[in-house]
């Protein structure tokens, strides 16, 4: 079984490109800086920073909600390859094939903490307002055009 949980901090935003051919396919690239969970003695780096890629509709979301210092949940998994460089030598890669990915806090928590050292200034939005009774929250109108569902 292949089969990657990871959750960390985009340390850049995605990077996007659209495979070639007939039926252009969306892929979208990006490192997430994960936390060690122990540090070992004289060891600097409390990081490992994994490389991944996502398909599809998902590099797309990643596109448009993911940004440098984003915590996200990434699933997958682990894949293999090597190409020859222009210099003769072989270079090996490992990856995450990203299956799934979601955010890991809300927005507030993200602005609040300072993002790990990795969070760059979010564009302004109005944050959404409680509805009185019904247990769900009213989305402003400014930010309805951007969600990826129809909420009236």
């Amino acid at each position: 079984m292949n089969k990657v949980i990871l959750m960390g901090r985009l340390t850049r935003d995605p990077e996007m490109r659209y495979s070639s051919g007939e039926n252009q396919t969306a892929i979208a690239r990006y490192t997430l800086a994960v936390d060690r969970r122990f540090k070992r003695q004289g060891d600097e780096q409390t990081a490992d920073f994994i490389n991944c890629v996502v398909f599809g509709r998902g590099a797309e979301f990643a596109e448009n909600y993911l940004h440098q210092g984003t915590k996200i949940v990434a699933e997958g998994r682990i894949q293999t390859g090597s190409y020859t460089n222009k210099d003769g030598q072989r270079v090996y890669t490992t990856e995450v094939v990203v299956e799934n990915q979601e955010f890991a806090e809300s927005k507030a928590a993200a602005s609040s903490d300072g993002g790990g050292g990795y969070q760059q200034a979010a564009p302004s939005r109005p944050e959404p307002t409680q509805a009185a009774g019904d247990g769900f929250m009213n989305i402003p109108e400014a930010i309805e055009e951007e969600l990826p569902f129809n909420v009236k």
